[in-house]
């Protein structure tokens, strides 16, 4: 890949890393690092979710959504207040309810729910509440989306190369189609 730190891409995370940012759906930082051991923050998944749902890699429609975002904490004026806008509105990241707190690192669960419900999980609600994060890991094993995780490191902060990795193995497996009037 074109990124100027790109051999420091753990060797499990290349392919993950090269596909996304060929597909312009993961980039890098303006001085061309990608800096995969870095953490990644609530701002930079969403954006990355946006990316992949709208096709829009380019960025050219995320402006249309600055002022959706249903958070307290994300002013219109937030780099990432398009993406967290859009979202937000599909329900594809929560919040407390209140707030997003765009700029705090994010966590392997929490990324790994946010590109689940990407691909149409979480519609009954089975991320939320006591023992989220287990329901869903567990979704995301029996998909095989933690292949080439160490589940251990999800309850701390993500790194780019493993967000990059998550959203490569999950956009890989079927999406999932609710049917309301049969209850899932």
């Amino acid at each position: 890949n074109a990124f100027t730190d790109s051999e420091k891409v753990t060797d499990t995370y290349e392919t993950a890393v090269t596909v996304l940012d060929g597909l312009k759906v993961f980039q890098g930082y303006d001085d061309g690092s990608f800096q995969p051991q870095g953490s990644i923050t609530r701002a930079e998944v969403a954006a990355i979710i946006y990316r992949i749902v709208t096709g829009d890699v380019n960025d050219t429609q995320a402006g249309i959504y600055k002022d959706y975002a249903k958070f307290k904490d994300v002013a219109q004026n937030h780099w990432a207040a398009g993406y967290i806008g859009y979202c937000s509105n599909a329900e594809l990241i929560l919040g407390d309810g209140t707030n997003f707190y765009p700029d705090q690192t994010v966590t392997g669960y929490q990324a790994l729910a946010m590109i689940l419900r990407a691909v149409g999980y979480d519609k009954n609600n089975e991320f939320q509440g006591n023992g989220w994060e287990i329901r869903t890991a567990s979704t995301a094993q029996g998909l095989g989306i933690l292949k080439n995780i160490n589940q251990g490191t999800l309850g701390t902060a993500a790194t780019r190369e493993m967000v990059a990795e998550i959203l490569f193995q999950a956009i890989l497996v079927p999406t999932v189609t609710y049917t309301p009037a049969l209850g899932y």
